[in-house]
């Protein structure tokens, strides 16, 4: 397990002594399709790890319209937010297929952070991570057409908003998924792919999105 969770690039690049107290204090939970691990408005329980399967981040709007934020694969951790703030969850997470989640429970981590308060910082980068990637997607909304949107889009999950050295070259990601993400109908998201599909770009198959 720690050499697996290692290859995420935040937390292989923690301090030994973090991982060890991640680890040590971790627990795993075990979600089927569909399953909720919190909803919005819920309190923060403690920081997470997908180890297997994918997490829907996302949420549903007053008029029924689902959003979808972030899709997590393993090996990528969220939760740091509110382990730093201290408020509730700001999205519902949501198992994609049979899937794992490994929590760090948030009392012990506090804990063991009041007697190494150094270690705020490795929180710190992770969340700076994340807005570095909500910068990027918020000049991608406002500048690009959708074609370039998508490629774009899809190049963030291949690369696990920036987790992964190596980025996967298929993502296992349907198109009403990604049309949830980007704000667009699925017809849209479809007719764009094949676009992308007859410049060369991707290659589309059941279920999945290659990256060429």
């Amino acid at each position: 397990m720690r050499a697996a969770l290692a290859s995420d690039d935040w937390f292989g690049a923690c301090p030994a002594e973090l991982q060890d107290a991640l680890l040590a204090r971790s627990r795993l939970h075990r979600l089927s399709h569909g399953e909720s691990l919190f909803a919005r408005g819920g309190q923060a329980s403690g920081l997470c790890c997908v180890t297997a399967g994918a997490l829907s981040i996302g949420a549903v709007s007053a008029e029924g319209q689902p959003a979808v934020l972030a899709y997590l694969e393993p090996y990528q951790w969220f939760g740091e937010i509110s382990m730093i703030d201290e408020l509730p969850r700001t999205h519902d997470a949501v198992a994609d297929g049979d899937t794992q989640v490994l929590e760090v429970p948030r009392a012990g981590l506090l804990a063991w952070l009041e007697t190494h308060p150094t270690m705020w910082r490795e929180l710190a980068r992770l969340a700076c991570r994340k807005l570095r990637v909500a910068f990027a997607v918020l000049e991608e909304l406002a500048q690009l057409p959708l074609e370039e949107r998508i490629r774009q889009r899809l190049w963030l999950l291949a690369q696990g908003y920036g987790s992964r050295d190596a980025p996967r070259r298929r993502i296992r990601l349907g198109q009403e998924v990604l049309a949830h993400m980007l704000g667009v109908s699925r017809q849209s998201v479809n007719k764009a792919l094949k676009t992308l599909e007859a410049r060369g770009v991707v290659r589309l198959h059941y279920g999945e999105i290659e990256l060429l």
